[in-house]
């Protein structure tokens, strides 16, 4: 079946203006102004009257199969909903593990992954968690990602008190392993780095990349705008060529500890000189947001949401007076190299998937297509989970 998109204004994400873009199964065929198709085969088309027209959002960090756990079993979070981030915009979605790999496990993570799959989406996981060594499905971090085909990367943690406080030489072991795991497969073997509150930053990657041969843009350190000294460091591991990712999910108006909100850290980036495509933001989405005391016990807590993700981009373009393509790109073309896609993800051109977002005049997701089905149309949804009513 061939869908047809007539009059998009299209940001891909660089501006290309009006278009129609025609899509055949999962892959866009042509992107061209008044297109005129004639194929042996149904056309469904759809007028957009010119609204803005974007590549699907791209979450590389959340918790499909919930996180939580800090505060008792009470306090382990629910397994993501499609329908959550379909209504939030989000097409593609890589899931990790948190704190708790005790009651939480890599073959749950990949068996969710592969079902949101089935549904519709684009699913990947990063095998690991905060623990080292890590917990994996086949006993290896390498194996996981050689062999694994849902499996991009690892994830770990560093400078938090939940941390196993790995050492720059584990910490090298284990990013080798999946740097390796990635080169054999074909994949990026990224590592995602957990940031927490400690007073280290990015001290034990600073001595990971000068005293071994791991090249810095090998991971992705994460929630760097938990709080403002946390931010400053940052900005310097940029501009050294590495990887940051902000946290949408950080609500920095009720946090009395200094976090930044996301549109603000990343305007406040650029304007430091940090290179744009050095920056992306997640959702860390159904994680816990957990708010600990000095003495690192748990006051209380909450759970982060999907469409945090779509806020803070809006809020680049309309508080932070961003223009649109430099707006996407930490949620489109930015993770879509960081993560190892950019040759399906992150861009809407011919060949590439298509994973289509359309947004009303507030910048928020109308219509959502996903590897070329319509999974919502006017703010009404199409698309539904196995167990979603």
């Amino acid at each position: 079946m061939f869908l047809l998109l007539k009059n998009a204004n299209l940001f891909a994400p660089a501006a290309l203006g009006i278009n129609d873009i025609l899509i055949c199964g999962e892959k866009i065929i042509a992107i061209a102004p008044d297109l005129v198709v004639s194929v042996p085969a149904e056309i469904r088309t759809i007028d957009l009257r010119g609204k803005t027209t974007v590549p699907g959002f791209i979450d590389g960090h959340a918790h499909l199969i919930g996180g939580g756990g800090e505060g008792g079993f009470a306090t382990r979070t629910p397994e993501v909903a499609i329908g959550d981030l379909i209504e939030a915009g989000i097409t593609s979605i890589c899931g990790l593990l948190g704190t708790d790999a005790a009651t939480r496990h890599i073959a749950s993570l990949y068996a969710k992954t592969k079902a949101l799959r089935t549904e519709g989406l684009s699913a990947w996981f990063f095998t690991g968690g905060y623990r080292v060594p890590s917990p994996t499905l086949t006993g290896n971090i390498g194996d996981d990602v050689t062999f694994l085909d849902a499996c991009i990367g690892l994830k770990t943690a560093i400078s938090d008190h939940r941390s196993s406080q790995s050492t720059v030489d584990e910490l090298a072991r284990i990013a080798s392993q999946s740097r390796i795991g990635g080169m054999t497969s074909g994949k990026s073997g990224a590592v995602v780095v957990h940031l927490g509150d400690g007073d280290g930053h990015f001290d034990p990657l600073i001595g990971v990349v000068e005293n071994t041969e791991i090249p810095i843009g090998q991971f992705i350190p994460t929630h760097v705008n938990r709080k403002r000294a946390l931010l400053d460091a940052a900005k310097d591991w940029a501009k050294r060529g590495g990887n940051i990712d902000f946290t949408t999910g950080i609500d920095a108006e009720s946090d009395p500890t200094g976090s930044v909100k996301t549109s603000a850290g990343i305007a406040e980036c650029l304007a430091d000189g940090v290179p744009l495509d050095r920056i992306s933001m997640t959702s860390d989405g159904n994680g816990s947001l957990p708010d600990f005391d000095k003495n690192g016990k748990m006051i209380g807590l909450s759970v982060a949401g999907f469409d945090t993700v779509g806020r803070e981009f809006a809020d680049l373009v309309e508080s932070e007076k961003l223009d649109i393509p430099t707006a996407l790109a930490p949620i489109t073309c930015n993770p879509a190299r960081m993560l190892g896609l950019g040759g399906s993800k992150g861009y809407l051109g011919c060949g590439h998937d298509a994973d289509i977002l359309v947004l009303d005049d507030a910048l928020a997701p109308e219509t959502v297509i996903a590897r070329g089905k319509v999974a919502m149309i006017g703010k009404e949804r199409l698309l539904r989970g196995t167990f979603e009513r």
